[in-house]
């Protein structure tokens, strides 16, 4: 069986190219989702730092204990509220960007089995013709779309 060495290296490349970069861009969306979540989770604690701050303050400066203790109470339930909601909205574009990550990857592999197809096809093609005796030419065809790469999407 003769297979065109060219042809298959860079068929080889192109995979080798396309699978590292959508392995990138995961590692990055995850890590763009952590920091949002992260981001969240400090203003959460600003806000509930703020809160008790605040109803220190009214403790304090006007001895209202009970009313003081009932707004900290509101304080932070609005301020774990608050965080929940960044949370889910961390949470639902961070899927968003995976699911759209998701489809890419899935593009790839699929651009990935269609050249391993192809090349399995050519290698039966040829071995095929190998044992009929006969190339009918097929030596000069594996040369020529070697030596032009085809724009057509596999």
């Amino acid at each position: 069986m003769v297979v065109d060495q060219n042809a298959a290296l860079g068929l080889i490349d192109e995979l080798r190219v396309a699978v590292p970069e959508e392995v990138r861009a995961a590692k990055r969306i995850n890590s763009e989702g952590e920091r949002i979540i992260e981001k969240a989770q400090e203003e959460a604690e600003r806000i509930v730092a703020k809160a008790q701050e605040q109803a220190a303050f009214l403790i304090d400066e006007r001895g209202l204990t009970q009313s003081a203790d009932a707004q900290s109470r509101e304080i932070v339930a609005n301020a774990h509220r608050d965080a929940d909601e960044i949370r889910r909205g961390a949470d639902e574009y961070a899927v968003g960007v995976l699911v759209g990550l998701e489809g890419d990857v899935v593009k790839t592999l699929t651009s990935i089995k269609k050249g391993i197809a192809l090349l399995d096809e050519r290698r039966s093609s040829l071995a095929t013709e190998e044992t009929d005796g006969d190339d009918g030419g097929a030596g000069e065809r594996w040369e020529d779309e070697a030596a032009e790469p085809s724009n057509s999407p596999r």
